[in-house]
């Protein structure tokens, strides 16, 4: 079995994978704060109590926070006796990196572009709804170009709440109206309804570049929030597919 680890800025997400299968997955919120002995006796006792922890051979790490990438690498040695294939720029890939600078590509948006390229017919624009949202761009010849990042839902909610008096801090929820009667349902309609305009236009924008209709897939926690507001539907909708890509990855170079 393969472990898999997603470390993004605002969780960390766990995936055991037997053969092509997740057959468990978790969530937890990410600390740069914790030690690596920390993470290392959550992560043997969670996998103990889910009768997993004598069955996992490898590991992989696909991580956003340099603070974390050799903490987790450690405590999965030290605890659970595995060595980690992290995920760069550097390995061997299904996707040719086509942009300015590989190196400054996050590994999500490798695993995403990875991920997209081997289940789904290009050219793909990935959707990423995490801490922030993210493009991930494979085109016609297999080539992953680049893609768009801006500000996440929940980074847009804290700042109005944060950076003015008297807007309340909400959670993130599909609004039943564009014109809001309170202000709850005005800051949701200008953070989900206006999100969801974002990215009308520019999977249109997109698709002009690149000369053709894309694919358009959907992943991260906020996904199923905004799939009901677009004009232009996603196509698929894979809260998996930075798990799965890291898998495929691993694979590739294994």
């Amino acid at each position: 079995m393969l472990l898999v680890i997603d470390i993004g800025n605002t969780n960390i997400t766990l995936g055991v994978f037997d053969n092509d299968k997740i057959v468990q997955s978790w969530r937890l919120a990410t600390s740069i704060n914790r030690t690596e002995d920390e993470y290392g006796v959550f992560l043997k006792n969670l996998l103990k109590e889910n009768d997993l922890d004598k069955n996992i051979t490898n590991a992989v790490i696909c991580s956003v926070v340099v603070q974390l990438t050799e903490k987790i690498e450690i405590a999965l040695k030290k605890y659970l006796k595995l060595n980690s294939f992290i995920i760069t720029h550097k390995i061997k890939t299904n996707v040719v990196l086509k942009t300015n600078n590989p190196s400054q590509i996050g590994a999500d948006r490798i695993a995403n572009a990875a991920a997209a390229s081997k289940l789904y017919s290009c050219p793909t624009i990935v959707v990423d709804f995490g801490t922030a949202t993210s493009f991930d761009i494979v085109d016609k010849n297999n080539e992953f170009i680049g893609g768009i990042i801006t500000a996440g839902m929940k980074i847009q909610a804290e700042a109005l709440s944060s950076k003015t008096s008297k807007l309340p801090k909400l959670n993130i929820e599909t609004p039943t109206h564009t014109i809001g009667r309170n202000t709850i349902e005005a800051m949701l309609s200008g953070i989900v309804k206006g999100h969801a305009t974002m990215i009308d236009g520019l999977v249109t924008e997109c698709e002009k570049e690149l000369g053709q209709k894309a694919t358009i897939i959907a992943t991260g926690g906020y996904s199923s929030v905004i799939c009901n507001l677009l004009n232009r539907k996603f196509d698929h909708i894979n809260p998996d597919l930075t798990l799965i890509g890291s898998k495929i990855l691993f694979d590739l170079n294994n």
